[in-house]
Order: structure tokens, then C-alpha cells, then sequence
């Protein structure tokens, strides 16, 4: 099986030959169509967050594909469903991808599969972090760094759930904001002012999703108010905020309602590579995308 991986932890990004899996007991088999490309890839490739797979090894969380076999105790699933799923250990940049069948979700009639792969870390991040500051209907909440693609699917579920957002961004980003009544440009230092300002001593909850941005946008934050930043960089107690450090977690119904809930053009795809290009991918993603997406297709 062709597979897209490291040797070593560490290691430079390349094309792999990896016996091809099969499923146990809850589990299901999928041919993938496209998977995700993140930043997070780069953590599992250094070491940084430890799935659970060893090298030598596919990197890769998050996959769109074809049912292919069910494990025994499956139900619900059967060969020929297109799904979508974040599932552990890493292992999707590869021709097939063995996922938990609980963390799997049916991909919508007239969704590509290049969305359906991009979109199960970003939608189960955002989701999870807004459900962290408890986001209440009529409530303002700021999403800081909402032109990247978990910033872009925080604002439109934060919307999506009755708050008045009011979003950060780059100026090249800034459109991909949608949903938010104000986007500030993040470059401006004093922006965060300018929040307290707007909404009379701080909004009730922020979310960052801008790296090494929470201490920014807790000074956003009204006393007695909520944070959680999905860049783990929690800024110190303070004003009797609470705080909160979220890490995704794989969760297929979580998952099947958010594939349903957010348009097809959720999130826009920049680019798609062959496995064989896994490497150059990955420095695409660098180089930065405005707010889209990077997929492989194998």
C-alpha cells in the first residue's frame, strides 16, 4: 500500500510502502479519496503529538473515502458509504486508513471529497472550543485569527449558535471572515482596545485560533468572562476569566451534525497532491493559504 510518511520521527516527508491494514472489532476500512493536510501533521511528523502510531508510519489524521470492510460489531456502515472521519492513530496520507467506526460520519450528497477531508479537525475544533465558552444565543464572542480555516468554520458556528461575532484577521483573510458583524485587522495593536471598546468592557467569550495569540485576546475578554485558544498557549489567570486549552477529540455523530450543518464552501481548498508530493503539500501549507485548504489525493 502507497502511503505518504515518516521513517523516523523527524524525518524528511516521503513516499512509503506500508502493508495494507484491515479492520478489528469497531472498526472500518476506508479507500480514501483525499485527506487533510494541517499543521498539526507536522507535530505527529516531529514527535510533538503522539497519536499512537510508530515508524515507520503515515502521518495523517483526517480522511474522506469509501467504505471498503467493516469490523466485526459495526453496524450502521456497510462497502460503498462515503464518510468522512478524524480518527487516531495517524495514518490517513495513505490508499487506505483504518478509523474507529465511532468516529465516523456520512459525507452529504454533492459534498467533494476534497471538502469532506479538509474539514473534520477544523469543524471538530471549533465546535469543541465554542462549546468550552458555553456560547449563548445574543452573546458577543470574538474569534481571534478567524482567516484560517478553523477560524473561518469558528465564526460561521458561532453564528450559527445566535452570537454577534466579531472577528480578527489578516488583511489577505480578512473576507474569509463571513458571519462576523466586525472584522479588525489583528495587525493593528491596538485592536483589543478596540473590542472593549465596542462592546462596553470586553466580549463575554473569546476563542484564539491565532499562534501565540492568547495573550492578546484575553485583554479582549471582559472580567468574569471565558477563554479557550486552540493554539495551546494559555495565557496566565487573570480577572476571574475562565480558561481553556482544547485539544481535538474524535467524535463521528459530533462530526455527522457539523458535516450537515456547514455549507458545501465551508472551507475552500488551495491546492491538491498526489502522495507522492506529500512533502511539497505540507510547504504549500507554509507558505500560507489565505484561510484554504491543503489536501492530498491518493
Amino acid at each position: 500500500m502507497r502511503a505518504a510518511g515518516v521513517e523516523r520521527l523527524g524525518a524528511e516527508i516521503r513516499l512509503l510502502d506500508l502493508p495494507e491494514p484491515a479492520p478489528r472489532p469497531g472498526e472500518v476500512l476506508l479507500g480514501v479519496r483525499a485527506c487533510g493536510v494541517g499543521n498539526w501533521d507536522e507535530f505527529v511528523r516531529t514527535g510533538g503529538w503522539d497519536t499512537g502510531a510508530r515508524p515507520p508510519m503515515a502521518l495523517g489524521v483526517e480522511a474522506a473515502g469509501v467504505v471498503e470492510a467493516v469490523g466485526a460489531g459495526v453496524r450502521g456502515l456497510r462497502p460503498g458509504d462515503a464518510v468522512t472521519t478524524h480518527s487516531l492513530p495517524a495514518g490517513s496520507w495513505a490508499e487506505k486508513f483504518i478509523a474507529a467506526a465511532d468516529h465516523v460520519a456520512p459525507v452529504p450528497s454533492g459534498v467533494p471529497m476534497t471538502v469532506a477531508a479538509a474539514l473534520p479537525v477544523p469543524a471538530l475544533t471549533a465546535d469543541q472550543a465554542l462549546d468550552a465558552v458555553t456560547v449563548r444565543p445574543g452573546e458577543t464572542v470574538l474569534v481571534h485569527g478567524a482567516g484560517g480555516v478553523t477560524g473561518g468554520v469558528l465564526v460561521a458556528l458561532a453564528a450559527a449558535r445566535g452570537a454577534r461575532v466579531i472577528a480578527t484577521a489578516g488583511r489577505a483573510s480578512r473576507p474569509l471572515a463571513l458571519g462576523a458583524v466586525q472584522v479588525l485587522d489583528y495587525h493593528d495593536r491596538d485592536w483589543a482596545e478596540r473590542v472593549r471598546a465596542l462592546t462596553n468592557g470586553g466580549v463575554a467569550a473569546a476563542v484564539n485560533a491565532a499562534r501565540a495569540g492568547s495573550a492578546d485576546a484575553v485583554r479582549a475578554v471582559r472580567d468574569g468572562g471565558r477563554l479557550a485558544t486552540i493554539t495551546a498557549d494559555l495565557p496566565p489567570a487573570e480577572r476571574g476569566i475562565t480558561l481553556s486549552d482544547i485539544v481535538v477529540a474524535p467524535d463521528g455523530t459530533r462530526l455527522a451534525r457539523l458535516v450537515s450543518l456547514l455549507a458545501a464552501d465551508a472551507i475552500t481548498v488551495a491546492a491538491s497532491y498526489p502522495l507522492a508530493e506529500a512533502a511539497a503539500a505540507m510547504a504549500r501549507l507554509h507558505q500560507g493559504t489565505h484561510g484554504a485548504a491543503v489536501v492530498l489525493e491518493p
